[in-house]
């Protein structure tokens, strides 16, 4: 009697557990949802975020705002985020700099295993590998016989110590066993002009940053970082397939709320992306921007975030960089 009274019981909290998670799919949301972005309205990231919100919108039903929160690499947005109540109205547009790179380089306060739900994996954009035209490489294998045979004689630029650009080019150097001498700037563009100029040898960038230069004849892109080949530049081998397996720097921006928001909320936003995605209007936007569509679910995302951490973990390492 005791022994059915239990299964009863336990049967009964399960089914409120189900009634409660079907309740809060079906009345979620009621009111307006806001996307924090953790960067400056303009760039790459911010953009991404008003073509969700805009599609959200309309799948949704409710107004969907971005707010920009700028500061401390990234850090001060994604605080706020990790504090804001689990209930499915404050999202974050997440940089993978902000998720995989800051956590690792330097102290937060904040864990991003710990402290969010991850969506859904938005988009992403490779870094290439680009070399100045004086440089006599048309391929990475090229590349590296050249520098090996001039070692400590050749330099190759970042956006910045502890940047992305950096240690990507950091863990290809070491990996590559190359020696080259680090130089940075205050941001990509300057980084670019002086590639450009000929003052480095060669820059991991964005694709959008490199892409738009090779007409001018001054560059070549010799790799791309990714796990596939760039659809403008099917010619171009990966670094992985160079020689380098398992080479992988790519930069992202996936949708993460508030660990503990409820699951059915998870999954009606990861679905209300793929929605978002499969839009042609969002495909031709994101193709401007140099951005790969993707759409992973929540389970691909935090694998994803789990294997990023783990490379960016030893390119920092590769850099020389202290870990806090």
């Amino acid at each position: 009697m005791l022994r059915f009274r239990w299964m009863t019981t336990l049967l009964a909290f399960a089914l409120c557990a189900d009634l409660a998670g079907a309740q809060t799919q079906a009345t979620w949301p009621q009111k307006p949802i806001r996307i924090v972005v953790p960067f400056a309205a303009g760039g790459n990231t911010d953009s991404i975020a008003r073509v969700i919100a805009e599609r959200f919108t309309q799948s949704l039903g409710q107004a969907v705002v971005v707010e920009n929160k700028v500061g401390a690499g990234g850090a001060i947005a994604a605080e706020f985020v990790a504090k804001a109540p689990a209930d499915g109205y404050t999202l974050m547009m997440a940089a993978m700099p902000v998720m995989a790179v800051l956590p690792v380089v330097g102290k937060t306060n904040f864990d991003p295993l710990k402290d969010f739900v991850p969506i859904s994996n938005v988009g992403s954009n490779p870094f290439v590998m680009g070399v100045h035209k004086s440089v006599p490489a048309n391929t990475v294998p090229e590349f590296v016989a050249y520098i090996r045979k001039n070692p400590n004689k050749f330099n190759y630029a970042s956006g910045g110590s502890a940047s992305v650009s950096h240690l990507s080019a950091a863990l290809f150097v070491k990996r590559a066993e190359l020696d080259m001498t680090h130089i940075s700037y205050k941001g990509g563009a300057p980084a670019v002009i002086d590639l450009l100029a000929g003052n480095v040898q060669m820059y991991f960038g964005n694709f959008s940053e490199l892409y738009p230069h090779l007409s001018g004849g001054n560059i070549r892109i010799i790799g791309v970082s990714s796990d596939k080949r760039a659809t403008q530049l099917p010619q171009v081998a990966t670094i992985a397939e160079s020689g380098f397996p398992g080479f992988r720097t790519v930069t992202w921006n996936g949708l993460m709320a508030p660990a503990g928001t409820p699951p059915a909320v998870v999954a009606r936003l990861a679905e209300a992306v793929k929605e978002a995605l499969a839009s042609e209007g969002t495909h031709l936007k994101f193709q401007q921007m140099g951005v790969d569509a993707i759409g992973s679910s929540p389970k691909e995302f935090v694998d994803t975030l789990r294997a990023d951490i783990a490379i960016w973990s030893e390119a920092a390492k590769a850099a020389n960089l202290k870990m806090e």
